[in-house]
Protein backbone atom coordinates (compact mmCIF):
# COMPACT_ATOMS: atom_id res chain seq x y z
CA UNK A 1 0.00 0.00 0.00
CA UNK A 2 0.64 3.30 -0.59
CA UNK A 3 0.00 6.42 2.14
CA UNK A 4 0.54 10.46 1.93
CA UNK A 5 -0.78 12.65 4.54
CA UNK A 6 -3.21 15.01 3.88
CA UNK A 7 -3.38 18.09 6.42
CA UNK A 8 -6.72 20.18 6.94
CA UNK A 9 -6.90 22.81 9.54
CA UNK A 10 -9.20 20.86 11.71
CA UNK A 11 -7.39 17.08 11.64
CA UNK A 12 -4.64 14.94 9.86
CA UNK A 13 -6.05 12.29 7.33
CA UNK A 14 -3.86 8.92 6.53
CA UNK A 15 -4.77 8.32 2.61
CA UNK A 16 -3.73 4.90 0.73
CA UNK A 17 -4.75 2.56 -2.04
CA UNK A 18 -7.09 0.16 -0.67
CA UNK A 19 -8.23 -3.24 -2.30
CA UNK A 20 -11.93 -4.10 -1.77
CA UNK A 21 -12.57 -7.90 -2.98
CA UNK A 22 -16.25 -8.30 -5.26
CA UNK A 23 -17.47 -10.25 -8.45
CA UNK A 24 -18.99 -10.65 -11.69
CA UNK A 25 -20.48 -13.72 -12.76
CA UNK A 26 -20.22 -15.00 -16.30
CA UNK A 27 -23.12 -17.29 -17.32
CA UNK A 28 -22.93 -19.16 -13.78
CA UNK A 29 -19.85 -19.27 -12.81
CA UNK A 30 -18.53 -16.03 -10.55
CA UNK A 31 -14.73 -14.36 -10.87
CA UNK A 32 -13.24 -11.97 -9.01
CA UNK A 33 -13.19 -8.80 -9.41
CA UNK A 34 -10.42 -6.29 -7.28
CA UNK A 35 -12.05 -3.07 -6.66
CA UNK A 36 -8.93 -0.37 -5.88
CA UNK A 37 -9.73 2.71 -4.19
CA UNK A 38 -6.95 5.63 -4.41
CA UNK A 39 -7.68 9.66 -2.78
CA UNK A 40 -4.90 11.70 -4.53
CA UNK A 41 -4.26 15.49 -5.60
CA UNK A 42 -6.94 16.87 -7.41
CA UNK A 43 -10.67 17.01 -7.50
CA UNK A 44 -13.56 14.99 -8.66
CA UNK A 45 -14.28 10.86 -9.01
CA UNK A 46 -13.10 8.88 -11.79
CA UNK A 47 -14.27 5.36 -12.08
CA UNK A 48 -12.56 3.00 -14.69
CA UNK A 49 -12.23 -0.69 -15.21
CA UNK A 50 -15.00 -1.06 -18.21
CA UNK A 51 -18.00 -0.06 -15.89
CA UNK A 52 -21.42 -0.35 -17.77
CA UNK A 53 -23.96 2.74 -17.34
CA UNK A 54 -25.57 0.59 -13.96
CA UNK A 55 -21.88 0.88 -12.71
CA UNK A 56 -21.11 4.53 -13.59
CA UNK A 57 -24.64 5.55 -12.18
CA UNK A 58 -23.78 4.14 -8.57
CA UNK A 59 -21.45 7.34 -7.74
CA UNK A 60 -23.48 9.61 -6.86
CA UNK A 61 -25.60 7.03 -5.46
CA UNK A 62 -22.81 5.91 -3.06
CA UNK A 63 -22.07 9.32 -2.33
CA UNK A 64 -25.70 10.45 -0.65
CA UNK A 65 -25.36 6.93 0.73
CA UNK A 66 -22.42 7.64 2.56
CA UNK A 67 -23.09 11.08 3.51
CA UNK A 68 -26.44 10.52 5.07
CA UNK A 69 -24.88 8.27 7.63
CA UNK A 70 -22.49 10.79 8.55
CA UNK A 71 -19.28 10.48 6.61
CA UNK A 72 -17.60 13.14 4.43
CA UNK A 73 -17.08 13.03 0.86
CA UNK A 74 -12.79 13.52 0.77
CA UNK A 75 -11.98 16.78 -1.14
CA UNK A 76 -9.48 15.46 -2.93
CA UNK A 77 -9.51 13.43 -6.44
CA UNK A 78 -10.88 9.89 -5.87
CA UNK A 79 -10.28 7.22 -8.18
CA UNK A 80 -11.64 3.93 -8.51
CA UNK A 81 -10.69 0.63 -10.78
CA UNK A 82 -12.09 -1.98 -10.96
CA UNK A 83 -9.73 -5.01 -12.21
CA UNK A 84 -9.54 -7.37 -14.64
CA UNK A 85 -10.21 -3.55 -16.63
CA UNK A 86 -10.81 -5.47 -19.64
CA UNK A 87 -13.77 -7.45 -18.50
CA UNK A 88 -16.96 -6.35 -18.67
CA UNK A 89 -18.55 -5.44 -14.64
CA UNK A 90 -22.21 -4.86 -14.62
CA UNK A 91 -25.08 -4.15 -12.67
CA UNK A 92 -25.34 -2.75 -8.94
CA UNK A 93 -23.46 -5.43 -6.92
CA UNK A 94 -20.71 -3.11 -6.70
CA UNK A 95 -21.78 -0.09 -4.90
CA UNK A 96 -21.05 -1.32 -1.62
CA UNK A 97 -17.25 -2.72 -2.45
CA UNK A 98 -17.10 1.10 -3.94
CA UNK A 99 -18.17 2.83 -0.46
CA UNK A 100 -16.43 0.04 2.05
CA UNK A 101 -12.83 0.96 -0.20
CA UNK A 102 -13.76 4.93 -0.47
CA UNK A 103 -14.59 4.63 3.89
CA UNK A 104 -10.96 2.97 3.86
CA UNK A 105 -9.26 4.64 1.45
CA UNK A 106 -10.06 8.37 2.78
CA UNK A 107 -8.74 6.71 6.75
CA UNK A 108 -12.16 7.21 7.79
CA UNK A 109 -12.51 3.46 9.27
CA UNK A 110 -9.97 0.73 10.12
CA UNK A 111 -11.07 -2.40 8.70
CA UNK A 112 -8.54 -5.10 9.50
CA UNK A 113 -10.39 -7.90 7.79
CA UNK A 114 -11.33 -6.30 4.14
CA UNK A 115 -9.03 -8.48 2.48
CA UNK A 116 -10.56 -11.57 3.80
CA UNK A 117 -14.12 -11.18 2.59
CA UNK A 118 -15.56 -10.63 -0.41
CA UNK A 119 -18.93 -7.87 -0.58
CA UNK A 120 -21.72 -7.35 -2.99
CA UNK A 121 -24.63 -5.48 -2.91
CA UNK A 122 -26.49 -1.92 -3.66
CA UNK A 123 -27.05 0.64 -1.40
CA UNK A 124 -30.02 2.62 -1.16
CA UNK A 125 -29.57 6.52 -1.02
CA UNK A 126 -30.25 6.13 3.18
CA UNK A 127 -27.33 4.04 3.30
CA UNK A 128 -29.54 0.50 3.47
CA UNK A 129 -28.05 -2.50 1.87
CA UNK A 130 -30.48 -4.41 -1.14
CA UNK A 131 -30.70 -7.45 -3.02
CA UNK A 132 -28.72 -8.34 -5.76
CA UNK A 133 -28.47 -10.97 -8.52
CA UNK A 134 -25.51 -13.81 -8.65
CA UNK A 135 -25.13 -14.29 -4.96
CA UNK A 136 -25.05 -17.99 -5.23
CA UNK A 137 -21.92 -18.10 -8.05
CA UNK A 138 -19.94 -15.97 -5.87
CA UNK A 139 -20.17 -17.77 -2.33
CA UNK A 140 -19.34 -21.18 -4.21
CA UNK A 141 -16.24 -18.91 -5.85
CA UNK A 142 -15.25 -17.59 -2.69
CA UNK A 143 -15.33 -21.35 -1.00
CA UNK A 144 -12.95 -22.58 -3.89
CA UNK A 145 -11.00 -19.72 -3.79
CA UNK A 146 -10.68 -19.73 0.08
CA UNK A 147 -11.87 -17.11 1.62
CA UNK A 148 -12.81 -16.53 5.00
CA UNK A 149 -16.03 -15.04 4.27
CA UNK A 150 -18.76 -12.93 2.13
CA UNK A 151 -20.95 -9.75 3.20
CA UNK A 152 -24.17 -10.02 1.08
CA UNK A 153 -27.53 -8.15 1.40
CA UNK A 154 -29.55 -10.57 3.85
CA UNK A 155 -32.28 -11.02 1.44
CA UNK A 156 -29.53 -12.71 -1.05
CA UNK A 157 -27.86 -14.26 1.31
CA UNK A 158 -30.87 -17.16 1.71
CA UNK A 159 -29.72 -18.76 -1.34
CA UNK A 160 -26.59 -19.54 -0.37
CA UNK A 161 -26.96 -20.34 3.42
CA UNK A 162 -27.05 -24.25 2.27
CA UNK A 163 -23.33 -24.15 1.45
CA UNK A 164 -20.19 -25.33 3.81
CA UNK A 165 -17.40 -24.03 4.62
CA UNK A 166 -17.33 -19.95 4.28
CA UNK A 167 -18.61 -17.10 6.75
CA UNK A 168 -21.65 -15.73 5.04
CA UNK A 169 -23.49 -12.27 6.68
CA UNK A 170 -26.54 -11.39 5.48
CA UNK A 171 -26.70 -7.43 5.81
CA UNK A 172 -29.17 -4.19 5.86
CA UNK A 173 -27.12 -1.67 5.85
CA UNK A 174 -23.31 -0.68 5.63
CA UNK A 175 -22.40 0.29 9.13
CA UNK A 176 -23.49 -3.18 9.25
CA UNK A 177 -20.48 -4.44 7.09
CA UNK A 178 -17.88 -1.97 8.45
CA UNK A 179 -18.88 -3.56 12.02
CA UNK A 180 -17.73 -7.20 10.43
CA UNK A 181 -14.62 -5.72 9.08
CA UNK A 182 -13.49 -4.03 11.72
CA UNK A 183 -13.48 -6.96 13.94
CA UNK A 184 -13.73 -5.61 16.88
CA UNK A 185 -17.56 -6.00 17.50
CA UNK A 186 -19.48 -10.23 17.88
CA UNK A 187 -21.14 -9.75 14.93
CA UNK A 188 -22.48 -13.23 14.70
CA UNK A 189 -26.13 -12.39 14.53
CA UNK A 190 -25.89 -11.59 10.75
CA UNK A 191 -24.32 -14.88 10.08
CA UNK A 192 -27.41 -16.11 7.29
CA UNK A 193 -28.76 -19.07 8.69
CA UNK A 194 -30.02 -17.44 11.49
CA UNK A 195 -31.98 -14.15 10.87
CA UNK A 196 -31.47 -15.46 6.99
CA UNK A 197 -32.65 -18.29 7.40
CA UNK A 198 -33.54 -20.54 4.26
CA UNK A 199 -37.08 -20.29 2.99
CA UNK A 200 -38.35 -23.97 1.09
CA UNK A 201 -38.45 -23.55 -2.64
CA UNK A 202 -42.07 -23.84 -3.23
CA UNK A 203 -42.73 -25.59 -6.92
CA UNK A 204 -46.14 -25.28 -9.19
CA UNK A 205 -48.96 -28.01 -7.27
CA UNK A 206 -48.62 -30.97 -9.63
CA UNK A 207 -51.67 -32.66 -10.86
CA UNK A 208 -51.62 -36.35 -9.55
CA UNK A 209 -51.84 -38.55 -12.41
CA UNK A 210 -54.98 -40.56 -10.54
CA UNK A 211 -57.01 -37.40 -11.40
CA UNK A 212 -56.60 -37.97 -14.98
CA UNK A 213 -59.18 -40.30 -16.64
CA UNK A 214 -58.47 -42.89 -19.49
CA UNK A 215 -55.20 -42.54 -21.28
CA UNK A 216 -53.73 -45.30 -19.92
CA UNK A 217 -51.22 -45.16 -23.43
CA UNK A 218 -50.22 -41.40 -22.73
CA UNK A 219 -49.41 -41.84 -18.58
CA UNK A 220 -47.27 -45.09 -19.75
CA UNK A 221 -45.39 -43.20 -22.10
CA UNK A 222 -44.60 -40.37 -19.73
CA UNK A 223 -43.86 -42.93 -17.02
CA UNK A 224 -41.02 -43.74 -19.72
CA UNK A 225 -40.03 -40.29 -20.22
CA UNK A 226 -39.50 -39.39 -16.70
CA UNK A 227 -37.89 -42.29 -15.99
CA UNK A 228 -35.27 -41.86 -18.67
CA UNK A 229 -35.35 -37.57 -19.30
CA UNK A 230 -36.58 -38.12 -23.03
CA UNK A 231 -38.34 -35.76 -24.66
CA UNK A 232 -42.30 -36.00 -25.65
CA UNK A 233 -44.66 -34.71 -27.67
CA UNK A 234 -48.34 -35.09 -27.53
CA UNK A 235 -50.43 -35.15 -30.32
CA UNK A 236 -54.82 -34.93 -29.44
CA UNK A 237 -57.77 -33.19 -29.89
CA UNK A 238 -59.05 -30.75 -27.32
CA UNK A 239 -60.35 -31.81 -24.23
CA UNK A 240 -58.09 -34.80 -24.30
CA UNK A 241 -56.03 -34.08 -21.44
CA UNK A 242 -52.53 -33.03 -23.32
CA UNK A 243 -51.83 -30.17 -20.67
CA UNK A 244 -52.82 -32.25 -17.67
CA UNK A 245 -50.70 -34.70 -18.30
CA UNK A 246 -47.85 -32.21 -18.63
CA UNK A 247 -48.55 -30.69 -15.48
CA UNK A 248 -49.01 -33.67 -13.66
CA UNK A 249 -45.55 -35.13 -14.88
CA UNK A 250 -43.79 -32.98 -12.73
CA UNK A 251 -44.87 -35.13 -9.96
CA UNK A 252 -43.45 -37.90 -10.91
CA UNK A 253 -39.74 -36.66 -11.05
CA UNK A 254 -37.11 -37.72 -8.77
CA UNK A 255 -35.87 -34.82 -6.39
CA UNK A 256 -32.70 -33.22 -7.50
CA UNK A 257 -29.21 -34.09 -6.36
CA UNK A 258 -27.19 -31.45 -4.59
CA UNK A 259 -25.02 -30.81 -7.58
CA UNK A 260 -28.44 -30.36 -9.65
CA UNK A 261 -29.83 -28.10 -7.19
CA UNK A 262 -26.89 -26.14 -6.89
CA UNK A 263 -26.34 -25.59 -10.76
CA UNK A 264 -30.07 -24.66 -11.15
CA UNK A 265 -30.25 -22.61 -8.30
CA UNK A 266 -27.72 -21.31 -9.72
CA UNK A 267 -29.27 -20.64 -13.25
CA UNK A 268 -32.00 -18.73 -11.33
CA UNK A 269 -29.80 -16.20 -8.93
CA UNK A 270 -28.20 -15.15 -12.03
CA UNK A 271 -31.02 -14.11 -13.55
CA UNK A 272 -32.32 -12.66 -10.11
CA UNK A 273 -35.59 -14.84 -9.96
CA UNK A 274 -34.92 -16.50 -6.21
CA UNK A 275 -37.06 -14.45 -4.64
CA UNK A 276 -34.78 -14.69 -1.50
CA UNK A 277 -35.32 -18.32 -0.98
CA UNK A 278 -32.48 -21.01 -0.49
CA UNK A 279 -31.34 -23.74 -3.15
CA UNK A 280 -34.16 -24.90 -5.56
CA UNK A 281 -34.71 -28.62 -4.88
CA UNK A 282 -38.14 -29.37 -6.69
CA UNK A 283 -37.00 -29.52 -10.67
CA UNK A 284 -38.28 -26.22 -12.25
CA UNK A 285 -41.27 -26.25 -14.71
CA UNK A 286 -41.55 -23.79 -17.10
CA UNK A 287 -44.53 -23.46 -19.70
CA UNK A 288 -43.81 -20.04 -21.89
CA UNK A 289 -46.50 -18.57 -24.10
CA UNK A 290 -46.28 -19.55 -27.58
CA UNK A 291 -45.98 -15.22 -27.62
CA UNK A 292 -42.34 -15.36 -25.66
CA UNK A 293 -39.70 -13.47 -27.62
CA UNK A 294 -36.51 -15.72 -29.15
CA UNK A 295 -33.86 -14.19 -26.77
CA UNK A 296 -36.81 -14.22 -23.61
CA UNK A 297 -36.79 -18.51 -24.73
CA UNK A 298 -32.99 -18.73 -25.81
CA UNK A 299 -31.54 -15.96 -23.46
CA UNK A 300 -29.82 -12.78 -24.17
CA UNK A 301 -30.90 -8.81 -23.59
CA UNK A 302 -29.17 -5.94 -24.00
CA UNK A 303 -26.50 -4.90 -21.47
CA UNK A 304 -26.73 -7.94 -19.73
CA UNK A 305 -26.98 -11.46 -21.35
CA UNK A 306 -29.52 -13.15 -18.78
CA UNK A 307 -30.67 -16.70 -18.98
CA UNK A 308 -34.14 -17.68 -20.72
CA UNK A 309 -36.43 -20.16 -20.49
CA UNK A 310 -34.63 -22.71 -21.49
CA UNK A 311 -32.05 -22.20 -19.10
CA UNK A 312 -34.35 -21.59 -16.23
CA UNK A 313 -35.77 -25.48 -17.22
CA UNK A 314 -32.78 -26.98 -16.58
CA UNK A 315 -32.43 -29.89 -15.11
CA UNK A 316 -36.43 -29.98 -14.93
CA UNK A 317 -39.12 -29.32 -18.03
CA UNK A 318 -39.81 -27.21 -20.75
CA UNK A 319 -43.47 -27.43 -21.43
CA UNK A 320 -44.74 -25.42 -24.86
CA UNK A 321 -48.74 -26.25 -25.79
CA UNK A 322 -50.16 -25.80 -28.51
CA UNK A 323 -46.63 -26.26 -30.44
CA UNK A 324 -48.67 -26.14 -33.99
CA UNK A 325 -49.34 -22.49 -33.47
CA UNK A 326 -46.06 -21.83 -32.19
CA UNK A 327 -44.15 -19.39 -34.81
CA UNK A 328 -41.78 -21.53 -36.69
CA UNK A 329 -38.70 -19.59 -35.85
CA UNK A 330 -39.59 -20.13 -32.24
CA UNK A 331 -39.49 -23.53 -32.44
CA UNK A 332 -36.83 -24.30 -34.62
CA UNK A 333 -34.41 -22.49 -31.84
CA UNK A 334 -34.66 -25.41 -29.85
CA UNK A 335 -33.19 -27.87 -32.25
CA UNK A 336 -29.24 -26.80 -31.09
CA UNK A 337 -29.82 -26.83 -27.54
CA UNK A 338 -32.06 -30.29 -27.44
CA UNK A 339 -28.69 -31.91 -29.00
CA UNK A 340 -25.86 -30.06 -27.03
CA UNK A 341 -27.62 -29.21 -23.52
CA UNK A 342 -26.62 -26.07 -23.35
CA UNK A 343 -26.94 -22.39 -25.11
CA UNK A 344 -24.64 -19.62 -26.16
CA UNK A 345 -25.70 -16.57 -26.62
CA UNK A 346 -23.32 -14.14 -28.43
CA UNK A 347 -23.61 -10.27 -28.96
CA UNK A 348 -21.22 -7.79 -30.39
CA UNK A 349 -19.06 -7.55 -27.25
CA UNK A 350 -19.89 -10.29 -24.97
CA UNK A 351 -20.29 -13.86 -25.14
CA UNK A 352 -21.75 -16.34 -22.79
CA UNK A 353 -23.15 -20.11 -22.05
CA UNK A 354 -25.79 -21.49 -20.16
CA UNK A 355 -26.84 -24.91 -19.34
CA UNK A 356 -29.98 -26.20 -21.20
CA UNK A 357 -30.64 -29.70 -20.08
CA UNK A 358 -34.45 -30.54 -20.09
CA UNK A 359 -36.76 -32.54 -20.74
CA UNK A 360 -38.97 -30.94 -23.43
CA UNK A 361 -42.78 -31.91 -23.55
CA UNK A 362 -44.61 -30.53 -26.27
CA UNK A 363 -48.35 -30.62 -27.00
CA UNK A 364 -50.82 -29.96 -30.22
CA UNK A 365 -53.75 -30.49 -31.90
CA UNK A 366 -53.61 -32.39 -35.13
CA UNK A 367 -55.21 -29.94 -37.11
CA UNK A 368 -55.86 -25.99 -37.25
CA UNK A 369 -59.51 -26.98 -36.15
CA UNK A 370 -58.00 -29.60 -33.66
CA UNK A 371 -60.50 -32.22 -34.68
CA UNK A 372 -59.06 -34.84 -37.30
CA UNK A 373 -59.70 -38.52 -36.26
CA UNK A 374 -62.76 -37.34 -34.08
CA UNK A 375 -65.55 -38.74 -36.11
CA UNK A 376 -66.68 -36.21 -38.92
CA UNK A 377 -66.24 -33.07 -37.27
CA UNK A 378 -62.87 -31.43 -38.50
CA UNK A 379 -63.58 -29.25 -41.10
CA UNK A 380 -59.48 -28.53 -42.19
CA UNK A 381 -59.16 -29.28 -45.90
CA UNK A 382 -56.19 -31.96 -46.44
CA UNK A 383 -53.58 -29.47 -47.32
CA UNK A 384 -54.56 -27.34 -44.51
CA UNK A 385 -53.90 -30.37 -41.77
CA UNK A 386 -50.39 -30.77 -43.90
CA UNK A 387 -49.28 -27.27 -43.37
CA UNK A 388 -50.49 -27.63 -39.95
CA UNK A 389 -48.21 -30.76 -38.90
CA UNK A 390 -45.44 -29.41 -41.55
CA UNK A 391 -44.57 -26.85 -38.67
CA UNK A 392 -43.17 -29.48 -36.31
CA UNK A 393 -39.92 -30.25 -38.45
CA UNK A 394 -38.59 -33.82 -39.49
CA UNK A 395 -35.54 -32.60 -37.90
CA UNK A 396 -36.92 -31.27 -34.39
CA UNK A 397 -39.07 -34.33 -34.68
CA UNK A 398 -35.74 -36.43 -34.48
CA UNK A 399 -35.14 -34.86 -31.01
CA UNK A 400 -38.04 -35.73 -29.56
CA UNK A 401 -38.22 -39.58 -28.30
CA UNK A 402 -41.67 -40.40 -27.49
CA UNK A 403 -44.47 -39.29 -29.73
CA UNK A 404 -48.08 -39.99 -28.12
CA UNK A 405 -51.01 -39.70 -30.14
CA UNK A 406 -54.22 -39.05 -27.83
CA UNK A 407 -57.99 -39.84 -28.31
CA UNK A 408 -61.04 -38.30 -27.15
CA UNK A 409 -61.63 -39.84 -23.61
CA UNK A 410 -65.16 -41.68 -24.14
CA UNK A 411 -68.44 -40.49 -21.48
CA UNK A 412 -67.98 -44.16 -20.29
CA UNK A 413 -65.21 -44.16 -18.46
CA UNK A 414 -66.03 -40.76 -17.02
CA UNK A 415 -69.29 -42.05 -15.87
CA UNK A 416 -67.20 -44.85 -14.27
CA UNK A 417 -65.53 -42.41 -12.02
CA UNK A 418 -62.94 -44.60 -11.45
CA UNK A 419 -59.55 -43.70 -10.40
CA UNK A 420 -55.87 -44.44 -12.07
CA UNK A 421 -52.83 -45.08 -10.66
CA UNK A 422 -51.49 -42.41 -8.35
CA UNK A 423 -47.91 -40.11 -9.02
CA UNK A 424 -46.68 -41.04 -5.65
CA UNK A 425 -46.78 -45.38 -7.40
CA UNK A 426 -44.93 -43.78 -10.73
CA UNK A 427 -42.62 -42.00 -9.12
CA UNK A 428 -41.58 -44.73 -7.40
CA UNK A 429 -40.50 -46.37 -10.06
CA UNK A 430 -39.24 -43.77 -11.60
CA UNK A 431 -36.99 -43.10 -9.03
CA UNK A 432 -35.73 -46.56 -9.25
CA UNK A 433 -35.21 -46.60 -12.87
CA UNK A 434 -33.30 -43.26 -12.11
CA UNK A 435 -31.16 -44.81 -9.64
CA UNK A 436 -29.48 -47.41 -11.94
CA UNK A 437 -29.19 -44.90 -14.66
CA UNK A 438 -26.84 -43.17 -11.85
CA UNK A 439 -24.89 -46.48 -10.96
CA UNK A 440 -24.23 -46.88 -14.81
CA UNK A 441 -23.19 -43.47 -15.92
CA UNK A 442 -21.23 -43.06 -12.44
CA UNK A 443 -17.75 -42.19 -14.64
CA UNK A 444 -19.38 -40.42 -17.59
CA UNK A 445 -20.65 -37.27 -16.14
CA UNK A 446 -24.29 -37.58 -17.25
CA UNK A 447 -27.41 -39.65 -15.41
CA UNK A 448 -30.07 -40.68 -17.74
CA UNK A 449 -30.24 -42.83 -20.77
CA UNK A 450 -31.52 -39.54 -22.76
CA UNK A 451 -28.26 -38.22 -22.26
CA UNK A 452 -26.14 -40.74 -23.73
CA UNK A 453 -24.13 -40.18 -27.04
CA UNK A 454 -23.38 -42.51 -29.77
CA UNK A 455 -20.52 -44.13 -27.72
CA UNK A 456 -22.43 -44.56 -24.61
CA UNK A 457 -25.40 -46.25 -26.84
CA UNK A 458 -23.14 -48.50 -28.50
CA UNK A 459 -21.14 -49.64 -24.72
CA UNK A 460 -24.24 -49.73 -22.43
CA UNK A 461 -27.03 -50.90 -24.92
CA UNK A 462 -26.04 -53.39 -26.57
CA UNK A 463 -28.45 -55.94 -28.92
CA UNK A 464 -28.50 -59.44 -29.70
CA UNK A 465 -28.04 -60.67 -33.24
CA UNK A 466 -31.64 -60.80 -33.66
CA UNK A 467 -32.81 -57.80 -31.84
CA UNK A 468 -30.47 -55.81 -33.72
CA UNK A 469 -31.15 -57.32 -37.26
CA UNK A 470 -35.07 -56.52 -36.37
CA UNK A 471 -34.59 -53.32 -35.53
CA UNK A 472 -32.06 -52.44 -38.92
CA UNK A 473 -35.53 -54.09 -41.02
CA UNK A 474 -37.88 -51.76 -38.77
CA UNK A 475 -35.64 -48.95 -39.66
CA UNK A 476 -35.14 -49.39 -43.30
CA UNK A 477 -39.22 -49.86 -43.56
CA UNK A 478 -40.59 -47.13 -41.72
CA UNK A 479 -37.70 -44.75 -42.97
CA UNK A 480 -36.38 -43.30 -39.15
CA UNK A 481 -33.01 -41.43 -39.53
CA UNK A 482 -29.78 -42.60 -37.80
CA UNK A 483 -30.80 -40.12 -34.93
CA UNK A 484 -34.13 -41.70 -34.53
CA UNK A 485 -32.41 -45.41 -34.78
CA UNK A 486 -30.39 -44.42 -31.32
CA UNK A 487 -32.85 -42.95 -29.98
CA UNK A 488 -35.54 -46.25 -30.23
CA UNK A 489 -32.51 -47.76 -28.25
CA UNK A 490 -32.09 -45.19 -25.67
CA UNK A 491 -36.01 -45.42 -24.82
CA UNK A 492 -35.86 -49.00 -25.01
CA UNK A 493 -32.73 -48.90 -22.01
CA UNK A 494 -35.20 -46.88 -19.92
CA UNK A 495 -38.31 -49.11 -20.72
CA UNK A 496 -35.58 -52.03 -19.49
CA UNK A 497 -34.67 -50.42 -16.55
CA UNK A 498 -38.24 -49.64 -15.05
CA UNK A 499 -38.55 -53.41 -15.74
CA UNK A 500 -35.43 -54.13 -13.90
CA UNK A 501 -34.14 -55.47 -16.80
CA UNK A 502 -30.24 -55.81 -17.28
CA UNK A 503 -30.42 -56.29 -21.38
CA UNK A 504 -32.78 -54.90 -23.76
CA UNK A 505 -35.12 -57.77 -25.32
CA UNK A 506 -37.40 -57.62 -28.45
CA UNK A 507 -40.13 -56.61 -26.52
CA UNK A 508 -38.71 -53.06 -25.27
CA UNK A 509 -37.70 -52.36 -28.58
CA UNK A 510 -40.78 -53.14 -30.14
CA UNK A 511 -42.50 -50.57 -27.45
CA UNK A 512 -39.80 -47.60 -27.98
CA UNK A 513 -40.16 -48.34 -31.96
CA UNK A 514 -44.08 -47.90 -31.26
CA UNK A 515 -43.26 -44.24 -30.17
CA UNK A 516 -42.33 -42.36 -33.18
CA UNK A 517 -45.48 -42.52 -35.43
CA UNK A 518 -44.63 -38.96 -36.62
CA UNK A 519 -41.73 -40.43 -38.07
CA UNK A 520 -43.12 -43.43 -40.69
CA UNK A 521 -43.17 -42.49 -44.03
CA UNK A 522 -46.20 -40.61 -45.18
CA UNK A 523 -46.39 -38.82 -41.94
CA UNK A 524 -48.46 -36.39 -42.73
CA UNK A 525 -51.61 -38.96 -42.97
CA UNK A 526 -51.27 -40.27 -40.13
Amino acid sequence: MFAFAYLSSHQTTTFMLTEVFSARCEGIDASLVTVEVDVIQGIGVHLVGLADAAVRESLLRIMTSLQSLGYHIPGRKIVINLAPADAPKKGSVYDLPIATGILAASGQVELPLLPEFILMGELGLDGSVRAVPGVLPTVEMAIRSGRRGCIVPAESAREAVELDGIELYGISNINQALDILSGELDCSSLLAGRDCGNVPHKGLPAIDFSEIIGQEGAKRGLEVAAAGGHNVIMIGPPGSGKSSLANALAGILPPMSVQEAIQTSKIYSVAGKTRGEGLIWNRPFRAPHLSASIPAMVGGGTDVLIPGEISLAHNGVLFLDELGEAPKRLVETLRAPLEERQVTISRLRSKVSYPASFMFVAASNPCPCGYYGVGDRCCCTPSRRAGYISKLSGPLMDRIDIQLRLAPVPPSSIAAKGKGESSSAIAERVSAARRIQQERFAGENISTNAQMNNRMVREYCPLDTESGTALTRLVDKLGFSMRAYFRIIKVARTIADLEGRETIGMEQLMEAASYRFLDREKALEY
